[in-house]
Formats: C-alpha cells, structure tokens, sequence
C-alpha cells in the first residue's frame, strides 16, 4: 500500500497499537479518522493531534456500526483504508462466573465488528486497502486469555480469505501481527515488560515500505515462520 495521501479509519485508535498508527499514519501524511466508545479519550487525541477526525462508536454495537459507516459513506466517501484494530482481551477460566458473558463481548469485538465492517466498508467504491490486526497468539495460544487467543486464530485464518477473495475488486489485505507489547490490553500493568509500541511501529513500516502484506515484530516473527515442533515447544514455554 502506499504510505502517504490516505484517508484512513483505525478503530480502536486512540490507545494502544490504534494510537500509535494514528500518530504515524499522521506523521506520513494521511488523513486518519478514529473511533472508540470512550469520547474523553479521543477529544485527548484529538487535542495532541488536532488534523484527527473522531467518532464515538461502540463497536460492540451493530447499530453503532451501521451509523459509523452512513456517516462515513456521506462525509468522507473518499476514505480508502480501513483498519480493523479494536480488540479486547480478557485473563479468565472456564470455572469463573463470567467467564461465557466476558467471552461473548471477546467475540461481537473480535470477530463479528470486523467482519461487519469489512462487508459494509468494501462497498466503498475508493476502498483499496483493509488491514486487520491479528496476533502472534493466532499461532500458538496463551491459555490465560483462550477466547482471546480463539479469536485472533479465527481472524488470521479469516485474513487470509479474505487476501485471496479480494483480489478481483483489487483490494489489498493487509494483515499486522504483532507480540505482546507495552499497552493495557487485558488489563493495566500485565504487559509492563513487553517491548514498546513504538519499536513495533518502526518495525511495521518498514515492512510496508518493503512492499509485504504480512507484518510481523519479534515473538510474531517467530511464531508466523515457525515449524509444528517449534510451535508445540512454545506452546509449553507459554503455558507451562
């Protein structure tokens, strides 16, 4: 994809790996729309970055989606990337209490507001570009977080369709990978000492810049390229 004269939607994209795209897509000379459910923290963004554009939209919600979409459709018909960044993680046990409702918003934001998206945004006659943030966990899971991990599997394999039957309409699919980073996913402090968001970043663009379609960083890297064998002894490295 090219890197510059874009307008591009990140959900998901005031925190996180969101946040840090939309610094640099800005950096690179795009104009980028983000949406999260939480307006305090996207007017903050806003304020850092004032060329932002903002939506609060709760992505768990199928009518929320729709709305989006419409408002994007009339105000900024020209958008041409769409990336499919908001996920959440939950640390849990089949044994606790909450454990199917917590794995029920994991898999409406996981899965089923990407797919949404990706079937209302293609209809954008000036999309070109769709880019899903999966996970290194879509190839080896983490038992700690195993809807989590489920669902980045279902997304990777999903991506990888959707490269292949995207073609015709000449859309490229992008698909980011990252490791665990330095970011509150699943909770304040669990990824304290995972590298940061920045170095991936760099990383990432670099890649895009190289021409790949799949972006990995460090344990990603390892785990997208690894043999079955390499893959078991990571499992049990992971979840010993």
């Amino acid at each position: 994809m090219k890197l510059s004269g874009n307008k591009i939607l990140i959900t998901g994209g005031a925190s996180g790996i969101g946040l840090g795209l939309t610094q640099r897509f800005i950096s690179e000379g795009n104009t980028v729309i983000i949406c999260g459910r939480r307006e305090s923290l996207l007017r903050s963004v806003a304020a850092q970055h004032p060329s932002v554009i903002t939506r609060v939209c709760d992505l768990s919600n199928e009518a929320d989606r729709l709305e989006m979409y419409h408002w994007i459709a009339k105000e900024h018909s020209d958008l041409n990337v769409l990336v499919n960044n908001a996920g959440i993680q939950n640390w849990m046990h089949p044994e606790d209490e909450e454990f199917f409702s917590k794995a029920k918003g994991e898999i409406v934001t996981n899965i089923e507001a990407p797919i949404h998206l990706t079937t209302l945004f293609q209809q954008l006659p000036s999309l070109n570009t769709i880019m899903n943030v999966t996970s290194g966990l879509s190839f080896v899971p983490f038992a700690k977080v195993p809807v989590y991990s489920a669902t980045k599997a279902f997304f990777h394999s999903f991506t990888l369709s959707l490269r292949y039957l995207l073609q015709g309409k000449n859309i490229e699919v992008v698909e980011i990978i990252p490791p665990a980073l330095n970011t509150d996913l699943g909770g304040p402090g669990l990824h304290d000492s995972a590298p940061p968001v920045s170095a991936f970043i760099e990383g990432i663009f670099e890649q895009l810049k190289a021409g790949k379609n799949e972006l990995t960083f460090g344990f990603s890297e390892a785990m997208a390229n690894g043999s079955q064998a390499e893959l078991k002894t990571a499992f049990g490295r992971l979840n010993p």
